[in-house]
């Protein structure tokens, strides 16, 4: 279901210095912010794309659990293209762990593995080849392996499939108007009008070919 709200921590399992929990859906924002108290008493959305100070509190108890910032991030211009708010606490897993189970309990969902990734797939932000960018590039082991990785996510990958399709379809459009077409008198292309349309689709196609050999080596 798309029309709910997942809830994750989305920094690495350990203890470290800053840990975040990532939050995502249409009531991302009514589920997080009564959970954070914030100086002067402030109850009000703070403004998209800003960190926001504060203590986020168990509602249960009243216990303040961390002190955190916290960033709500209107749609679309978020990873999903949902409403996210993101909780920056300190990285002991035990905190993080009470602070999602209190986010849980406002009603969230448990994140499945990868789901804020696919989201943005689903909801057009990211293609297959950028989705699959994004784990080459947390996984690059490597200088080239990141640059490439980075590339793929910025949609070179998708662009050069595109190119390559559009010339498929050149030479396939021009085949069927003849034929979908008679009456109207389009011309039967002739095989000499075709050839280079598909050299250069074939070029293109080999230069994938090629680019994906190359980046299964910086991959591995």
């Amino acid at each position: 279901m798309q029309n709910d709200t997942i809830a994750a921590i989305a920094t690495p399992s350990g203890v470290g210095g800053i840990g975040v929990i990532r939050v995502s859906g249409t009531d991302a924002f009514n589920l997080v912010l009564p959970l954070l108290r914030r100086p002067g008493g402030r109850t009000d959305l703070p403004a998209s794309h800003t960190l926001t100070y504060g203590h986020f509190v168990d509602p249960q108890t009243n216990e303040i659990l961390d002190e955190v910032l916290v960033a709500f991030m209107r749609t679309p211009h978020t990873y999903t293209r949902e409403d996210v708010v993101e909780i920056q606490g300190h990285g002991g897993p035990l905190i993080l762990r009470r602070i999602l189970h209190v986010v849980l309990a406002q009603g969230a969902r448990m994140a499945n593995p990868g789901e804020f990734t696919l989201r943005a797939f689903l909801n057009g932000r990211l293609d297959l080849a950028q989705a699959e960018a994004v784990m080459d590039l947390i996984g690059a082991e490597t200088e080239a392996g990141q640059r490439l990785a980075m590339q793929q996510l910025r949609g070179r990958l998708s662009a050069q499939v595109q190119e390559a399709r559009t010339s498929v379809l050149a030479v396939i459009a021009r085949i069927e108007a003849s034929i979908d077409f008679p009456e109207e008198d389009v011309p039967t292309p002739r095989a000499e009008e075709l050839r280079p349309l598909i050299i250069i689709a074939q070029q293109q196609v080999d230069a994938l070919l090629a680019g994906a050999d190359q980046g299964k080596l910086y991959r591995q």
